[in-house]
């Protein structure tokens, strides 16, 4: 990939305050140029409840849809009321089919979508020697980076498979739970150049010509990676190598290929961030970053804001009123309602001078803010609510 211009970031709380446009949910929804969105972000800040909400009303909407989620509390199948979800599309119940609409949903199985890449570009006889393959198992179970790249990987299915048979026009996904929301656009890129790196091709020059200049100093290598590792984890590393390069063709040309699609025009990224300082510290990079990256940016959608409470009286006037009724009777009830009213309005002041020193360090990004519900999403009615209330913005 090119390599991206450097330039100073610029946080949440490093600017004066402004106010941010109004993210225009149907209108994105609706737009039938729209094919992808994806929903990113650092992890819990209901990525997974808002791609839902969305895939749920563009399908009501008149949209065919498929949800990708990478959730592993799976939450989201029984919000859809689906037992359980797994690598291929699932209808989902109980979508209203008034607009002409369907919802499908579906798991990333991280194995499951590695082992469909060696089965699809392998013979059967080089696929079975890879996925018995002690590396290869370890490699497509736990390796670092291994889960967002292949829900890329699964993305540019999803993306080819409707293109040949029309199956969907809207494609959601939720994106991996990652600590820090640029894991999604990093960890390909590192599992990429690990597997097309230099100490990987060296594994797999042949022992002639220039080569044999090197074999003495390789030999070293090996000898010390055989005291270390053992060697038969070197073997099974030498065997996956060898079988790696004659199936796959260079796993960077696939990431390149993936992110020529999130650069499309048709793709679309909305930035999901919680109401407080480092989500939304998070979310300015990611939103910095995916401007250097030539990436589509739809908006931004600010999660669980606390509710404005009821009423026009200041949080100082509340905390004044309660004083002095607490003055008069130390266990009174309307002080103590007076004290949660003042907090309520201190918290709904705070979150609102974040976002408007968001907009004011991002003035071009589009907001919607979701405000908290009293109760968790279990259901497609939940989800119903938090699409409206997406569009509400």
């Amino acid at each position: 990939m090119a390599a991206r211009a450097s330039r100073p970031r610029v946080g949440p709380l490093a600017a004066h305050p402004g106010a941010a446009p109004t993210l225009d949910v149907d209108a994105l929804l609706d737009d039938a140029s729209t094919g992808i969105i994806v929903c990113c972000g650092s992890g819990g800040v209901g990525k997974t409840t808002t791609s839902a909400a969305l895939a749920l009303r563009a399908a009501e909407r008149g949209r065919k849809v498929v949800v990708l989620t990478i959730d592993p509390a799976r939450r989201l199948a029984q919000a859809m009321g689906i037992q359980q979800l797994d690598n291929t599309p699932r209808p989902v119940t109980g979508v209203d089919p008034a607009a002409g609409g369907s919802l499908d949903a579906m798991m990333l199985d991280m194995k499951r979508t590695f082992d469909e890449v060696v089965e699809g570009q392998a013979s059967p006889e080089k696929a079975e020697q890879i996925l018995a393959n002690p590396f290869y198992i370890a490699l497509s179970s736990s390796f670092a980076g291994t889960q967002e790249y292949m829900a890329m990987e699964k993305l540019g299915q999803l993306h080819a498979d409707a293109r040949r048979d029309g199956s969907y026009d809207l494609i959601v996904v939720d994106t991996p739970p990652s600590r820090s929301a640029l894991d999604f656009l990093d960890a390909p890129e590192r599992l990429s150049s690990f597997l097309d790196g230099r100490f990987i091709r060296l594994m797999l020059t042949p022992a002639k010509g220039p080569a044999r200049l090197m074999s003495a100093g390789f030999a070293i290598i090996t000898n010390a990676l055989t005291k270390i590792l053992g060697g038969q984890v070197l073997r099974d590393v030498q065997t996956f190598v060898a079988a790696l390069d004659t199936v796959f063709g260079g796993f960077r040309a696939r990431a390149q290929k993936t992110y020529a699609l999130l650069q499309a025009d048709g793709t679309a990224f909305l930035v999901v961030a919680a109401p407080e300082p480092d989500a939304l510290r998070e979310a300015a990079y990611f939103v910095e970053r995916l401007g250097e990256d030539r990436m589509p940016l739809a908006g931004l959608v600010v999660n669980r804001a606390s509710p404005a409470p009821r009423g026009r009286l200041s949080a100082d006037e509340a905390m004044a009123a309660a004083a002095r009724l607490r003055k008069r009777n130390p266990t009174s009830l309307t002080a103590g309602l007076l004290r949660l009213h003042a907090d309520r309005v201190r918290t709904t002041e705070r979150e609102a001078t974040l976002r408007d020193r968001f907009a004011a360090a991002h003035p071009y990004v589009a907001t919607a803010v979701v405000p908290a519900l009293p109760t968790d999403v279990h259901d497609l009615k939940g989800l119903r609510r938090v699409g409206a209330l997406l569009a509400k913005g």
